[in-house]
């Protein structure tokens, strides 16, 4: 007869679902440079504050041997806890027991906590470490993924979803984290792939290796699927919590305000080192992160998708402790154009913030849509319009500063005034026209200029007259397009004005199921 308790019970099971699958896997997880499932909780929340839930749930499949094979939480461990003193829900996936994949129960722990995320209003972080479905189980892992996607789905919008690549992702198991607001990878240890190499070379004889097919810096700077890539999984795990601190519980909150106590940086703080970072020549470039470092408070930038189209710049940043959203042409890469990778960052970046109530905040030098018949045939008409569509559709306070160029259809689409910008301001230095003076002088002046005894010096009478007369900001200040026209140094206070202003802000979009983005 059995003299055991059923606290020696409780305590039994206890151990042998902490263990995980046991001291030789979680070696070799320790040897791959990978931490545990519950070692990744422990950093990613405040210390002793995770609650797990489902920690006694098994798998319910009996063919292949799997009846003997039942440990207690299934590959997966699910709960809540906090970051920052804010609530948060977990999932981790636990690669030491049966490479993290994913069965019909497993699937349900995952689903049951979204739903109480979704119940409660408050972020779900995925920690993804998985070898995908679990073969043994078939349609009904399947199906659970399935369970998954529209949660996803159903959450997008609502709660804060964030995923971060810990080890292998791939097959159908991408699809969750592709749906969520953001994805982050670690350089040495993450995949995520649909295919993985070896079916690449059976199908096209292309030989590829997981890193160059699905590595993080793969997916960070050629194809955009992650939006950062660390180092390692303490500087990833740090990330996140980084990244909660711009953000809102949920869609019914505004993002949280530092408290007056931890703010150091003035709102009324003037940087005559603006003054000078517009070069005089306009054909010069000049890094636009140096604007927004002599902005934002403290010189914080939070950016997303650094690697991926560099010509653009998105981030979260505070002015005068609130969290806002960054979007900026840069014209240290392709002189700020836009281009369909830098819509679509931008576009995806924009519906973020107002889907979070997250104001934006937008620094303008774009010389016009990147020219060229790739992007021509790729689709920049398409995909320069969603971020258009983004601009218009947004609700939230919108800032715009223009600081030198904003030529063409690039003016309209970049939160102009007529897509429903509250403020627009442009430095002394905007140049806001149809198109750049020698273009533009190029087109009117091309009879005159080549019947002229010296064209070199009629074309540099026009252009100066062009300038002159278009190419500066005060004929769009003189119609209202800007509000007003301010000295650089000036700009932190009246984005710090602006936004203290617009920190009411409402507005109801028309009554409708949702609107058809060009995808």
């Amino acid at each position: 007869m059995s003299t055991s308790t059923p606290v020696d019970r409780l305590e039994q099971l206890e151990r042998r679902a902490e263990a995980g699958g046991g001291p030789e896997r979680v070696a070799k997880q320790h040897q791959a440079g990978k931490l545990t499932a519950r070692e990744r909780i422990e950093v990613l929340c405040d210390a002793g504050t995770f609650a797990e839930t489902d920690k006694f749930v098994t798998h319910r499949c009996v063919d292949f041997g799997m009846a003997e094979q039942k440990i207690p939480g299934d590959g997966v461990v699910t709960g809540s806890g906090l970051i920052h003193g804010r609530q948060v829900f977990v999932f981790a996936q636990d690669f030491t027991i049966f490479g993290g994949s994913l069965s019909e129960a497993y699937a349900g722990k995952i689903c049951k906590i979204m739903d109480l995320a979704m119940r409660v209003g408050a972020p779900v972080i995925g920690l993804n470490d998985s070898g995908g479905a679990r073969i043994q189980e078939g349609v009904a892992s399947l199906g659970g993924y399935a369970e998954i996607f529209l949660r996803n789905t159903l959450a997008s919008g609502v709660v804060p979803q964030l995923s971060a690549i810990l080890g292998p992702c791939a097959g159908g198991a991408v699809y969750s984290p592709a749906i969520t607001d953001f994805i982050f990878m670690t350089e040495a240890t993450s995949h995520m792939f649909i295919t993985g190499p070896d079916v690449i070379k059976a199908v096209t004889h292309e030989e590829v290796t997981k890193e160059e097919l699905g590595g993080a810096h793969t997916h960070a700077a050629r194809s955009g699927v992650a939006h950062r890539a660390f180092a390692d999984e303490a500087a990833c795990l740090a990330g996140l919590r980084e990244l909660l601190t711009f953000l809102p519980q949920n869609n019914r909150e505004d993002p949280p305000r530092r408290p007056a106590a931890a703010r150091t940086d003035r709102p009324d703080r003037e940087d005559a080192r603006l003054d000078d970072i517009i070069p005089a020549d306009p054909a010069r470039p000049y890094d636009m992160h140096e604007v927004i470092k002599h902005v934002v408070d403290d010189g914080g930038f939070f950016e997303i998708q650094p690697e991926f189209a560099p010509n653009i710049l998105v981030g979260f940043a505070r002015v005068d402790g609130r969290s806002v959203g960054i979007v900026a042409n840069q014209p240290a890469h392709l002189a700020g154009c836009l281009d369909i990778n830098a819509s679509l960052k931008a576009a995806r970046f924009v519906r973020f913030c107002d889907c979070f109530n997250i104001p934006l905040v937008t620094f303008v030098d774009v010389p016009g849509f990147l020219p060229g018949t790739a992007q021509e045939f790729g689709g920049i008409i398409k995909h320069g319009a969603k971020l258009l569509y983004a601009f218009a559709e947004a609700t939230v306070p919108k800032v715009t500063v223009i600081t030198r160029k904003a030529y063409g259809g690039a003016y309209d689409v970049m939160s102009s005034k007529h897509i429903r910008a509250d403020m627009n301001f442009a430095f002394p230095t905007a140049e806001i026209a149809v198109m750049g003076p020698e273009g533009a002088v190029g087109i009117i002046f091309r009879d005159e200029i080549a019947q002229a005894a010296d064209p070199a010096a009629a074309r540099a009478r026009h252009v100066a007259e062009y300038r002159e007369k278009f190419a500066n900001p005060y004929a769009a200040a003189a119609l209202g397009y800007i509000d007003e026209i301010i000295r650089p140094r000036q700009t932190r206070p009246r984005l710090a004005r602006a936004l203290a202003m617009l920190a009411n802000k409402r507005m109801e979009r028309p009554s409708r199921k949702h609107g058809n983005i060009p995808l």
